[in-house]
């Protein structure tokens, strides 16, 4: 249904004075998903997940550039067809609250959602009643504006927004923060429930537990790229083949809880070769050297030259 291969995107920025410089956030960045599926997308802040969101629905500011190809249903997704296909064929969840319109109620902004992907006015109505019911909000609160409900009610009208769209991919931008475990499991399940429908559906997260309890697949991304795109059961079995992917595993409280010694590239400071090289336990001086490939390894592509020899020890 979608698929991303060697993305870039870089931002023309000022640095002092008239002085125009470059800063590439997304880097040969691939990824695909298809109908029936739920990749899950996790990593650090500034890994590149909100960005490649953005990049497929044609959201970015004016300043950047884009390279690489973006196909939906076998058709190049080129920003006419963006603009065409976005809050129909492909929805949103956005991460901020800021997405509503604070001057519409709710309800009214959720019901044009669901006619603009084909609903009557009756079958909206109906639809959005019964979201609302799904997610604990009160029929009453259809009438409110954004700024009249929780933080955590929006977000659920936010979800609400991409659930009744019709739309056959749905991208979920950080989806739970700030809800309710009870309306976060509500949540996940709806949006695999999207998937057993035969919708393609993307959750960007931080959270690894909450991914591999909806998801078919787990991309990694680092730096601005993906570095491995594992099956939910490589996790649990041992079978995960990036060093990053395996660190994450680790930080986790129910496993070694071990963190991640160092920090992130930052863009303007990428190193040449592997974006991992200097927190990696694996680093040789080959992998400093160019920057790897995509690659199978155990029947899942990861970026490490050392993944074949290298196996998950817990």
């Amino acid at each position: 249904m979608l698929s991303v291969q060697n993305l870039s995107v870089t931002f023309t920025m000022y640095d002092q004075g008239l002085t125009q410089k470059q800063l590439t956030v997304i880097t040969e960045l691939d990824l695909e998903v298809r109908a029936g599926e739920v990749v899950a997308i996790v990593g650090a802040s500034g890994s590149g997940k909100s960005l490649l969101a953005h990049a497929v629905l044609g959201l970015l500011p004016d300043n950047a550039h884009v390279s690489g190809a973006i196909a939906f249903k076998g058709e190049p997704l080129t920003p006419q067809r963006c603009q065409s296909l976005r809050g129909k064929e492909m929805a949103l969840i956005p991460q901020s609250i800021g997405y509503l319109d604070p001057l519409m109620q709710v309800g009214q902004q959720v019901r044009r959602v669901a006619q603009l992907g084909g609903l009557s006015k009756r079958q909206a109505t109906q639809t959005v009643d019964r979201t609302f019911c799904r997610y604990d909000l009160h029929p009453n609160v259809q009438q409110y504006y954004p700024f009249q409900i929780s933080g955590g009610m929006a977000r659920r009208v936010l979800v609400s927004t991409a659930v009744v769209s019709q739309a056959a991919l749905v991208i979920a931008d950080e989806p739970t923060p700030g809800l309710h475990p009870d309306v976060v499991k509500e949540t996940l399940n709806h949006l695999r429930e999207l998937a057993d429908e035969g919708k393609g559906v993307i959750l960007i997260t931080h959270d690894i537990e909450a991914a591999l309890q909806v998801a078919h697949k787990v991309a990694v991304f680092y730096a601005g790229t993906t570095v491995e795109i594992a099956n939910v059961r490589d996790f649990f079995e041992g079978k995960i083949r990036h060093p990053y992917t395996q660190a994450l595993w680790r930080s986790l409280p129910q496993n070694d809880f071990i963190p991640v010694p160092g920090s992130q590239p930052s863009p303007d400071a990428l190193p040449v070769g592997c974006l991992f090289s200097d927190r990696c336990p694996w680093v040789t001086e080959a992998c400093c050297a160019a920057r790897p490939r995509f690659r199978i390894v155990r029947g899942a592509p990861v970026r490490c030259i050392h993944a074949e020899n290298h196996h998950a020890n817990w």
